[in-house]
């Protein structure tokens, strides 16, 4: 019974600091949301903002609500399980088709996000806003050159499918003309 009433009087310590955490991780998670919805991308605004928002209090919990008490304790073990689930999170993001794989970034971007709420989470500002912003940038500036490689890459593979395709129907020709021939 003392454990449950230790629970109530800490959920009622959180302080205004753990509040403005929550705001700077979901102000951090909507910069790479908008991102991904200017994109026309799945994962976008509010999602984005909701795994940051709830990887920061996770990391929050995780530390104030089972801090360091001798062996037995290990506040990471929330941490580690919040990168389990945000990866199933960002599994559902990916489709897959006979030659292509759709939602790898947003399923990176995903992944990302939580990290960035738990850095906000643990007090790791400075890297937590830096990381925000150079992961915009990367998205931003380098999705025209990624198009253009894609399309590139595409084009050589449709002139390889085409020249295996007519090296495969004269084959067929030659096995024809040799099976009238003898």
């Amino acid at each position: 019974m003392n454990q449950n009433l230790d629970w109530v009087v800490f959920l009622q310590s959180l302080s205004w600091g753990a509040a403005a955490k929550i705001t700077l991780a979901a102000l951090l998670g909507s910069i790479l949301g908008l991102e991904r919805v200017r994109g026309g991308h799945p994962a976008g605004l509010r999602t984005n903002m909701m795994i940051a928002v709830s990887s920061c209090l996770f990391t929050i919990l995780s530390i104030e609500g089972f801090p360091l008490r001798g062996s037995a304790q290990d506040t990471a073990r929330i941490a580690a399980q919040i990168v389990t689930g945000v990866g199933f999170l960002g599994a559902g993001a990916l489709l897959q088709t006979k030659h292509h794989v759709r939602g790898l970034t947003t399923a990176a971007t995903i992944w990302l996000v939580a990290a960035i709420g738990m850095a906000v989470g643990a007090g790791a500002y400075f890297i937590a806003i830096f990381t925000t912003i150079l992961s915009t940038t990367v998205l931003v500036l380098f999705a025209p050159i990624s198009e253009r490689l894609e399309h590139r890459a595409d084009t050589q593979l449709k002139r390889r499918r085409t020249t295996q395709e007519e090296a495969a129907d004269q084959r067929e020709k030659d096995k024809e003309e040799t099976h009238f021939v003898g």
